[in-house]
């Protein structure tokens, strides 16, 4: 182990943060290999030419099969997919990407996932791109409101 430039031997903790943060960076970028298998897996669905293949789902499986074993490697490394749907918003773990009008719903819950999020042990990886619930606004309750905005000026 090398002295730092002050002439001090480096401090476990710092070599370790260092080590996790490298890691973190690397998991980050990892998430981009399994947006794209997802994205090639339905392209290769939703084509014309290929849905009459019948040898599509023999390469679909094999695409799974990679796909499987990164996410294996992920589990392994404590990455987590983040659960969102039907839960409320949190904007520490979401990103809201649109409301969505829904009256079956409470405002603010997630009814739509984007984009997967993920968490790498408790720290957050990357959020979740979400669409989530707002109640529609009735005609008669938003003329109202413009009527009480008007009062005011």
């Amino acid at each position: 182990m090398k002295k730092n430039y002050l002439g001090q031997w480096p401090k476990r903790k710092t070599k370790e943060k260092a080590f996790e943060f490298g890691g973190f960076n690397f998991a980050r970028e990892s998430l981009t290999l399994l947006d794209n298998i997802d994205r090639a897996i339905t392209s290769f669905l939703n084509d014309d030419v290929l849905k009459n293949s019948k040898d599509l789902n023999k390469f679909i499986k094999g695409i799974e099969i990679v796909k499987k074993d990164l996410i294996s490697i992920f589990k392994k490394n404590n990455i987590e997919v983040i659960e969102c749907i039907n839960k409320k918003f949190d904007p520490n773990f979401h990103q809201a990407m649109l409301e969505v009008e829904d009256n079956t719903k409470e405002s603010g819950i997630v009814i739509q996932e984007i984009q997967k999020g993920y968490m790498m042990s408790n720290r957050l990886l990357r959020p979740s791109l979400v669409g989530v619930s707002k109640k529609r606004e009735e005609k008669g309750q938003k003329i109202k409101t413009d009527a009480k905005n008007e009062e005011k000026k």
